[in-house]
């Protein structure tokens, strides 16, 4: 009896639908639960705080056994003392300003520059094929190569810090444009075709959010060129015009041979990019990740 009640309920097409529908229900109803506060802080927090200790320890073990002599590897305390002075001389935010301003609106202005020319290179075979290797040229040629010719077209101010900043960012932008449209399966195309979205609707509506992780990638990337090309001209053009960023503070300490300073603005640019990593785009990266169900929701 026990066998011929199974097979009627499973013979049943929509008994059978109304159980997968119960279970899916009963799944979705589940409740997402929040990660405890103390566990984020000891899984998220607590080790670049132990790293970080334990560097700090290391570098004050050295200057206190003196391996070097103390004008080449001052003591944090020092670091921390010129940080000070920087502070009480009112120059510590209009310094790391500077330089911000900079590389975020170079960064920008490649992301407008980068992102047509990536989807035109991924799109248009001839263009690929005469651009591309032209692209990945660029991507390989250090940024700081660019500081003489840009000062010599340009002249000492802002327009040649900028023309660095996106001669260095823009090919990483659109490289990662281009690997992330390689990337999207031709089904979503054919898809996206036959609903009516072909040329710009099409790349706007499917090609650039299917291609979005290797374009997010490469925008990462091309923050990473930006900040490091405008440390490069800092470093190298000196101008009353131009003010004084992290990369020109970074020079003057050394013309002082001020270690402490040295190692103070070091420090800083690595602030800096680290800062801009973790406010801007790991979270971009986890909403991806999480939209597209490849991150658990806490």
């Amino acid at each position: 009896m026990a066998g011929t009640d199974t097979r009627t309920t499973s013979g049943d097409p929509a008994a059978g639908s109304a159980g997968v529908e119960a279970g899916l229900d009963a799944l979705a109803a589940v409740p997402a639960r929040r990660t405890p506060i103390g566990r984020v802080l000891r899984e998220k927090a607590l080790p670049p705080v132990l790293a970080i200790a334990l560097v700090l320890g290391a570098w004050q073990l050295a200057h206190s056994l003196r391996l070097t002599t103390p004008d080449k590897l001052p003591s944090p305390a020092d670091v921390w003392r010129a940080l000070t002075d920087l502070w009480y001389q009112g120059t510590l935010f209009s310094i790391i300003w500077t330089s911000v301003w900079r590389g975020v609106s170079g960064f920008l202005a490649a992301v407008v520059i980068g992102t047509p020319i990536g989807l035109l290179v991924a799109r248009v075979k001839v263009v690929r094929a005469a651009v591309g290797p032209v692209l990945s040229g660029l991507q390989s040629l250090p940024s700081v190569a660019w500081v003489p010719a840009a000062v010599i077209w340009l002249g000492i101010d802002n327009s040649a810090m900028y023309a660095v900043i996106l001669l260095g960012a823009a090919p990483s932008i659109a490289n990662g444009l281009i690997a992330g449209v390689d990337q999207v399966p031709p089904l979503y195309l054919r898809a996206g075709r036959t609903l009516g979205a072909t040329g710009l609707r099409g790349a706007r509506h499917v090609l650039l959010p299917a291609a979005l992780p290797g374009y997010l990638a490469g925008l990462k990337q091309g923050w990473a060129f930006s900040w490091r090309s405008l440390m490069a001209a800092e470093l190298i053009a000196s101008s009353p015009d131009l003010g004084v960023g992290l990369g020109r503070y970074l020079e003057n300490q050394r013309e002082f041979s001020d270690m402490a300073g040295v190692l103070l603005g070091i420090l800083l640019i690595l602030a800096v990019g680290v800062a801009i990593d973790l406010l801007v785009f790991s979270p971009l990266e986890r909403r991806v990740l999480r939209v597209r169900g490849l991150l658990a929701t806490r």
